[in-house]
């Protein structure tokens, strides 16, 4: 019941490698394929209306093959890496109800040889030596594959990638070692709270309903089980593909350094013969949560020490209305951690440290409203009362109505975002283009999870609709229930206890409400509005450095590749005490996360005008670093360095969050095996480093007056190494400099 996506990933990752003869066939077949453009592509459609951002040095453009297939084109020249991703609208929810996790294994068989290049190696062995790697993944409606390679050798790769989906062979040879893998993956999940807690939601579901599905699969679902039925899997499988993998239900997206004409005759020559069988595709309209799955609450065991929350309404899919985003204004509000918020005040009465509010968004017919919350010891003992919080939240914003300015100002904010994008690795774009293709028309491509241009209160009236008493879920997660679950989850085995609502809770959260500490955030004082570039210094090829003296040194470099209004930041605070031994370990990590929880109403209204910013302790002693658009960085680098200086510890924050701190340190046990292998490497090769088990031991002298002491230590003895990069010039990063510095030397002396 817990609001989680979970996505089934099969992933295979290759070492960079060159031939120079496949380089020059690659070249060949490009050119043969130049000569057959005219002949190929008669009854195509060309979408050249793609809305993109103005800074956005790519170029795009969008076709509809004669088979229905929906295909973008990316050219960028500069690209390090050319990729393409297929998205095929089917997934798991379309699994016989006799073969849970035959979608999944289509994705794993799939792989494995065609009858253009039977050998079941061809594919990965072609990209492991040419720089390259692949993906893919199952979810509820669809299944990505995706690839990248050195650009000379795209060609090559797209001409295998394009015949898994024109004519795979499916060798049965394969079956048992696919099934293996599929149970392996199912098998390393077991232990992953957010894989059980994501079926347990599903599995709660309305009894016959696709959405309850297990959708990884196992040995037993795609073997034993069969075999005892005298089901063929392979038949299965063969059937699933003829049935499902139509041309028109697939979206393609391709990235190289190509000109769109080339790549045009790339996809049109390979891609075309993807049989078109006018598959439509299930819209599952059918809500799996209606009366008799509402109002229920269930008690769940984890595997880690967690205690979470989840309060969830089953709504319907407003996909169709992005441009006016009912769910987005919602989910700003619910889940803003300015003053006033749901968080904010949950926060002060020392039940939660987060809590995040949105939207499932896997399935097209139906959805759910998510709110999540992490909570404390004490708020464990409070969940009638957190969701009573919660409604009376929901109740202001009735009472306040749909604000105008609130739209205005997040769609202001979505449209600067997307002005100003950062670039996307080529396998991010691939895949997320191949999705959206999905979910938006061609021009809106790139644009529309960015779009909000119409103003519908009415919608979101709509939506608030469903957020009521009688029409929630409420799911809390701890240890503490373990002698109080009385079921097993079928698949993972997850103890919970599932009971209804008592009359009585539901009628106290329908009481109307509203609490005065609640109310709507403040306007943002941090979206910028000078999006003008720096005055140019004379170029440098490298970083250089603009000041060094006892206590400082400061590199600098400006952007002269991208010539974005954005920034980058960071202070290294280096001191030999932050990582002296154990205890001060923990002291320094303490500092770290109390100093991040006591700015994080400030710092929200930042974070959602795009700078970012972070605060990590090392093995050397801080770093902070701040990023995104350069216009407000000096004001909210003085407001941190501001607060550093003057920190107080709070005792009860600092209880909290040093019993969050232990919990996260006794649930290492509990990672899984790759996990600890991974760690144990990284202590084995670092020259020193404190074990979690030595961490763990020195919590016991974690005391607020000890803090204090080390935090006054510990800034008065430290060297700070800079760098600043991007749309600020020599003179602008002198300042940023002396912000940190002037701070550091009147407030401890340094």
């Amino acid at each position: 019941m817990f609001g989680l996506r979970c996505a089934v990933k099969h992933t295979t990752s290759f070492l960079p490698g060159c031939t120079d003869s496949l380089m020059l066939r690659s070249q060949r077949f490009l050119s043969k394929m130049n000569e057959n453009l005219l002949s190929v592509g008669r009854d195509m459609k060309v979408h050249d209306n793609i809305i993109k951002s103005a800074e956005d040095k790519r170029f795009y453009r969008g076709l509809e093959l004669k088979n229905g297939m929906k295909v973008v084109l990316v050219s960028d020249p500069t690209t390090d890496k050319s990729a393409a991703a297929m998205c095929v609208n089917v997934g798991y929810m379309s699994d016989p109800s006799e073969l849970p996790g035959l979608a999944h294994f289509c994705e794993h068989m799939l792989f494995l040889g065609t009858e253009k290049f039977p050998n079941e190696n061809d594919y990965t062995k072609f990209l492991s030596e040419h720089g390259g790697g692949s993906n893919a993944s199952t979810t509820t409606e669809r299944t990505t594959y995706y690839f990248d390679v050195t650009p000379e050798y795209f060609p090559g790769a797209l001409d295998r990638f394009a015949q898994f989906f024109i004519k795979p062979l499916f060798n049965e040879d394969s079956t048992d070692r696919e099934v293996k893998a599929v149970d392996s993956e199912h098998e390393k999940n077991l232990q992953s709270d957010a894989w059980r807690f994501d079926q347990l939601e599903k599995s709660s579901a309305k009894s016959g309903h696709p959405f309850r599905k297990f959708g990884t699969g196992n040995r037993m679902t795609l073997d034993i089980l069969p075999k005892q039925k005298g089901i063929n899997v392979r038949d299965e499988l063969l059937k699933f593909h003829s049935k499902w993998y139509s041309a028109n239900v697939m979206t393609l997206a391709v990235i190289g350094k190509e000109s769109l004409n080339e790549l045009q005759t790339l996809v049109e020559n390979l891609f075309s013969d993807v049989v078109n069988k006018n598959v439509q595709v299930p819209v599952y309209t059918d809500h799996p949560y209606q009366k008799d799955e509402v109002t229920v609450k269930d008690y769940v065991v984890p595997i880690k020490d967690l205690r979470q929350l989840a309060i969830n309404f089953p709504i319907p899919n407003y996909h169709d209305y992005y441009t006016a985003g009912p769910v987005n204004y919602l989910s700003h509000l619910i889940g803003h951690e300015g003053s006033g918020s749901l968080l904010s005040e949950l926060r002060t009465k020392g039940w939660c440290n987060n809590l995040s509010g949105g939207t499932r968004g896997d399935v097209k017919g139906f959805d759910v409203f998510c709110i999540s919350v992490d909570l404390t010891e004490e708020g464990i003992e409070h969940i009638d009362d957190i969701v009573y919080l919660v409604f009376q939240y929901i109740n202001m914003l009735r009472k306040e109505g749909p604000q105008r300015w609130v739209f205005d100002e997040h769609a202001e904010l979505l449209n600067m975002h997307f002005r100003f994008k950062d670039k996307s690795s080529p396998t991010s774009t691939v895949n997320s283009i191949s999705h959206k293709l999905l979910d938006y028309p061609f021009e809106d491509v790139l644009f529309g999870s960015y779009k909000l241009t119409d103003w519908r209160p009415d919608l979101i009236t709509e939506l608030l609709g469903y957020l009521r008493p009688d029409n929630v879920r409420v799911s809390v997660v701890g240890k503490k229930f373990q002698t109080l679950a009385d079921k097993k989850e079928e698949w993972y085995g997850t103890e919970y206890k599932l009971e209804k609502i008592e009359p009585s809770v539901i009628e106290r959260w329908s009481d109307g409400c509203v609490n005065s500490m609640l109310h709507l955030p403040d306007k943002n004082e941090f979206i910028p509005s000078d999006f003008d570039l720096a005055p140019r210094d004379e170029s440098h090829k490298f970083p250089i450095i603009i000041q060094e003296n006892d206590f400082c040194r400061a590199w600098y470099k400006q952007d002269d590749e991208y010539f974005l209004p954005k920034a980058n930041i960071r202070f290294e605070f280096l001191s030999p005490l932050a990582y002296q031994d154990p205890l001060n370990c923990n002291l320094t990590y303490m500092f770290v996360i109390l100093f991040k929880d006591a700015l994080l109403e400030y710092a929200y209204a930042a974070q959602l005008a795009g700078l970012r910013w972070e605060l990590t302790n090392t093995k050397y002693g801080m770093v902070l670093g701040i990023g995104g658009y350069n216009h407000k960085q000096k004001v909210f680098l003085e407001k941190i360095m501001d607060k550093m200086v003057k920190f107080e510890v709070d005792p009860k924050r600092f209880a909290i969050l040093k019993e969050s701190y232990i919990r996260t340190l006794k649930n290492f046990d509990s990672e899984q095996p790759y996990q600890h292998v991974n760690y144990y490497v990284s202590v084995l090769l670092s020259e020193h480093s404190w074990t979690k088990t030595e961490l763990l031991e020195a919590t016991e002298q974690l005391t607020v007056d000890v803090l204090e002491e080390f935090i006054k230590k510990l800034l008065s003895k430290m060297h700070v190494e800079s760098f600043v990069h991007g749309n600020v010039n020599k003179a602008g990063s002198l300042e940023l400099v002396s912000t940190v510095m002037d701070r550091l030397r009147d407030s401890v002396g340094l």
